[in-house]
């Protein structure tokens, strides 16, 4: 394995599905600093859901804007690991990402497209020759990630592949008609609040109302505005709208799921 001993001031985030009850994170992080102890290691979180792409996608894109230019992304949320899918990095306008070709970036790129991309083949940068086949986080995606956070050109990491074959994970539009917008659920936070894939910029200064799980939930501007136990619509931290309950969870409450229709009526 490589060691790069560059040292510069660089930040690379850390995105996975492993939890915090086992070593791999840890472990992950350990072979970053193995390479570069100067790296500013950020978790973004470990607490996705097992192998939901869809929520690693939302979070991702929902995170990446808050970093300065240059950062590394980090994700591993990898069913397909050790198949035939592809390890890549990609560079975008601000950073670049690092982590299994499934559609995880997908988020992030459809909001500021990809620059150049290669295919982590060149094996002088992972942690062995032979990676793993159950954990490439460890062997391949962390060290990676360390060097390239480290000044290592993305060139030199693989093979140049075309940034339009990156896979796309497709989150429907949402719909604008007249009278309303059709959307369904894109993610549900820890506390179980819906976030739909309908922007909030669709519903500024109109009176608008939301059906989902076959209730109508009226629109707000806070949690608080209902009462304890009662579902609210609103346009959410995040600039989407989301569905929540005051002091409880509206996915337990509304039986709601990830792409689950939903309507904005005006």
């Amino acid at each position: 394995m490589l060691v790069t001993r560059i040292e510069i001031l660089c930040m690379l985030t850390l995105l996975t599905d492993f939890g915090l009850t086992d070593i791999y994170v840890g472990v992950m992080k350990g072979i970053i600093t193995q390479i570069n102890p100067h790296i500013n290691v950020i978790d973004l979180t470990h607490q996705i859901p097992p192998q939901n792409i869809a929520a690693a996608r939302f979070c991702l894109m929902n995170a990446y804007t808050y970093f300065p230019s240059g950062t590394v992304h980090l994700g591993v949320v990898d069913p397909g690991v050790g198949s035939t899918r592809r390890a890549i990095a990609v560079e975008f306008a601000t950073g670049f990402l690092v982590g299994p070709d499934n559609g995880i970036f997908s988020g992030v790129l459809s909001q500021t497209p990809a620059l150049s991309a290669v295919e982590l083949t060149n094996s002088d940068y992972w942690r062995v020759v032979r990676s793993s086949a159950t954990f490439h986080g460890r062997d391949i995606f962390a060290p990676v990630a360390a060097h390239l956070a480290s000044g290592v050109s993305l060139d030199d990491l693989g093979g140049v592949i075309d940034v339009a074959s990156l896979v796309k994970l497709e989150i429907p539009n949402s719909t604008v008609m007249d009278t309303s917008i059709q959307g369904c659920i894109q993610y549900i936070d820890g506390f179980g609040n819906s976030i739909t894939n309908i922007p909030g910029d669709e519903i500024v200064g109109k009176q608008w109302a939301v059906i989902a799980g076959g209730v109508e939930i009226p629109g707000g501007r806070t949690y608080s505005e209902q009462p304890q136990g009662s579902a609210i619509a609103l346009i959410g931290s995040h600039g989407w709208i989301e569905i929540a309950v005051n002091g409880g969870s509206a996915r337990s409450q509304l039986h709601l799921d990830y792409l689950d229709p939903v309507q904005v009526l005006f």
